[in-house]
């Protein structure tokens, strides 16, 4: 079944296209019309100015002066058969000299065929127009609206895709709070019943690790509720950040797996501490699947420009040129188990909750990945 979007997407731009169009031949028949008419009337022209060059000094010539000054839109030069222009009526500018007016004269000659008006006894001369304004407007009316038209489905288009992105941000907060609302319980009462085991056994090595897996649950549960919150940020030392989640996460990967992090300085920036932990366990639990297991990741910090940069690098099967710009798509997974949300989540967090940035700095097929965040020092 096809996407409902895709589909209007699709009749919208069909019905733009269709509108253009329309317009487009109808303006065009307005615009060949309206050429015949403005031909037709410099003809007339024409044969009134010989007219009134050949008639008697006692005849009465009123109606032939009534066309020619009744043309007050067409632009139009009388030339002898060399275009020196003699007179000319309707130009935007008055004060053009002879060289100009002649450079005019054949313009419009290129443009509209020259009509004869013969003076008699052989002499000859030519009347050369142009466009007039209303012609001018009505050849540039189909793109002026095809802009518009353009600009509308646009606009059309953004907007659903923005409504559409709207519903599924107020989806993805409602499960995330009603997975932290539902959660929370269960995590509480292991925590006492935890509680109650280090009374009983309070020399047992496993109790304290059982505790650090309970209390990443409780951790886990209030990154899920602060989705779609406004993000509370503190300013903390990234160092401690990333070496706490390293140690942790690194206890809990394969013993193939190696993970190392270096920094040249101590760094600090405003943070949102379990948001940001997320970020690094998600980038480091998406290099692992890219090494399938076994490899290493080597997160590095440096500052840049005035930016902490952390670049979190696996030697995993890489990324392709063409899906570098997916990755961060939701639902975008090369996985067979998977939703393809873990990266576009890392981007919300990074770019949304702590207006920094994160990109694919470098990936090569067969060689690895460098995924790299920046963040404002604070």
């Amino acid at each position: 079944m096809k996407n409902p979007t895709v589909i209007l997407r699709s009749l919208l731009v069909i019905i733009g296209v269709a509108i253009i169009a329309a317009s487009f031949f109808f303006t065009q028949d307005i615009v060949v019309s309206l050429a015949q008419e403005e031909h037709h009337k410099m003809e007339v022209l024409a044969d009134a100015t010989e007219q009134i060059l050949r008639s008697d000094m006692n005849c009465d010539i009123s109606f032939e002066q009534s066309i020619i000054t009744g043309n007050n839109t067409i632009p139009v030069l009388l030339t002898d058969s060399a275009y020196n222009v003699l007179s000319y009526k309707n130009l935007e500018d008055e004060t053009l000299s002879p060289e100009a007016l002649k450079a005019l004269a054949i313009k419009f000659a290129s443009k509209h065929t020259p009509i004869t008006v013969d003076m008699g006894d052989g002499c000859i001369q030519y009347v050369c127009y142009g466009n007039s304004i209303l012609y001018k407007k009505l050849f540039l009316f189909p793109i002026v609206q095809f802009l518009v038209i353009a600009l509308f489905v646009v606009l059309v288009i953004i907007s659903i895709k923005y409504m559409k992105s709207s519903e599924q941000n107020k989806v993805w907060v409602g499960l995330s709070k009603e997975t932290a609302h539902q959660l929370g319980t269960p995590i509480s009462s292991l925590m006492a019943w935890i509680e109650i085991l280090k009374g009983k056994y309070p020399s047992d090595d496993m109790i304290p690790e059982m505790d650090k897996d309970v209390n990443r649950l409780h951790t886990i549960a209030d990154r899920f509720s602060q989705i779609g919150s406004k993000a509370e940020l503190k300013r903390e030392c990234i160092n401690d950040v990333i070496e706490r989640q390293v140690q942790y996460i690194g206890t809990r990967f394969s013993s193939k797996v190696k993970i190392a992090f270096s920094s040249k300085d101590t760094y600090y920036a405003m943070l949102n501490v379990p948001l940001f932990e997320w970020v690094i366990e998600n980038l480091c639990k998406n290099a692992v699947d890219a090494m399938e297991g076994t490899g290493n990741i080597c997160i590095s910090m440096e500052n840049s420009n005035g930016a902490v940069c952390i670049d979190v690098q696996d030697d995993g099967k890489g990324i392709s040129l063409k899906n570098k710009n997916k990755v961060f798509t939701p639902g975008y997974t090369t996985k067979k188990r998977g939703w393809g949300l873990g990266l576009s989540l890392v981007k919300r967090i990074v770019e949304e909750y702590h207006h920094g940035k994160i990109y694919v700095k470098s990936s090569h097929v067969g060689k690895g990945t460098t995924f790299r965040i920046e963040l404002r020092e604070a």
